[in-house]
């Protein structure tokens, strides 16, 4: 099944209205069940009060519902796939021969969080700046649109090569920023670069704001990232930063432990040659990679995951299913 959503603005800005209607209105009421009437002035009597024999039984409510994914809203989790994934967007792709072995909701256009820092690195490393030049994490790569926090504080110096490595194994948001920032001509230019690099990939339905995937507003395809992925995993540097496992990194005085936001890394049932997360709220859970699987290059592509590990999950379901059904025996010479 392929679905490309398309929302009006005024469409999804009502979606959401009224979600924070319904959100508000269960607040209230659950703020209701939880205070007898008037407790707002009988507290202090009821605390001088004798006890009573019988006490009322209040009924704890139910929890307040998710903030919905893009996904969601669009209605793209009612597709069905013989995985029962928990993706409501999936592609995996033969990299060698781009023959399609699984898809659901390849064209459908979402937020990407992380994701986007495949191509933040692909093009610094393409700008050809040098690695070892020191730059400095400044107030302006200070998360505000998600108020993320982070180990690199401002005044932080590390090399450009350092800002790649945790942009890209840990998904560090302010190293991502200061890449794009140190750019020539700025943190507008660099997006303006990306969105450049996205359309002579032939990413047409992706559209980049800013460089780490805090906003909601970088959006792209399977289809496109299957593309992405393909190029960056043609560049050495992305493909071992991206599968580091750990780094020490020097902050200061002290000497950082940074790990992999990906626990697949490592595993023994897993060959991956580059990979990247992403998440926040309006794209679920992400997950793009480049892996040996029965002998074969493959590109995978989840988007909208529902649920903390849910994209590992998924990707474990189609790692067997590919396995054990699809490709017992391999395509060409790949």
């Amino acid at each position: 099944m392929s679905v490309r959503p398309v929302f009006s603005a005024s469409r999804l800005i009502a979606l959401c209205a009224a979600l924070a209607v319904s959100q508000a209105a269960l607040a209230a009421e659950t703020s209701a069940a939880k205070r007898p009437p008037a407790a707002a002035k009988t507290a202090k009597a009821s605390a001088k009060a004798p006890a009573k024999s019988t006490r009322s039984v209040v009924r704890k409510p139910a929890a307040l519902p998710a903030v919905p994914t893009f996904g969601q809203l669009y209605g793209l989790h009612a597709a069905d796939d013989p995985l029962a994934l928990k993706s409501s967007v999936a592609l995996v792709v033969d990299q060698e021969s781009d023959e399609v072995l699984f898809s659901k909701n390849p064209q459908a256009v979402l937020p990407i969080a992380s994701i986007t820092k495949l191509m933040t690195a692909l093009v610094v490393v393409e700008a050809d700046l040098p690695l070892d030049e020191k730059l400095t994490i400044g107030r302006e790569d200070i998360d505000t649109e998600k108020n993320t926090r982070s180990r690199l504080q401002p005044g932080t110096v590390l090399t450009r090569e350092e800002m790649l490595h945790l942009a890209l194994m840990s998904s560090e948001n302010r190293a991502a920023n200061a890449l794009g920032r140190h750019y020539p001509g700025g943190l507008q230019a660099f997006v303006e670069a990306m969105n450049a690099k996205a359309t002579a990939l032939g990413m047409l339905d992706t559209h980049y704001v800013e460089p780490t995937g805090l906003s909601s507003s970088n959006q792209s395809s399977a289809q496109d990232l299957a593309r992405l992925v393909q190029a960056a995993s043609e560049v050495p540097l992305l493909r071992d930063f991206s599968t580091s496992r750990q780094a020490r990194v020097a902050l200061g005085k002290r000497l950082v432990q940074f790990h992999s936001t990906n626990g697949l890394i490592g595993s023994p049932l897993w060959d991956i040659g580059l990979q990247k997360t992403g998440f926040i709220n309006e794209a679920g859970k992400c997950l793009v990679m480049q892996a040996r699987v029965a002998g074969r290059k493959l590109i995978m592509v989840l988007l909208d995951s529902s649920g903390k590990a849910s994209r590992i999950a998924d990707a474990e379901r189609v790692r067997k299913w590919l396995s054990t059904q699809v490709l017992q025996q391999p395509a060409g010479n790949s």
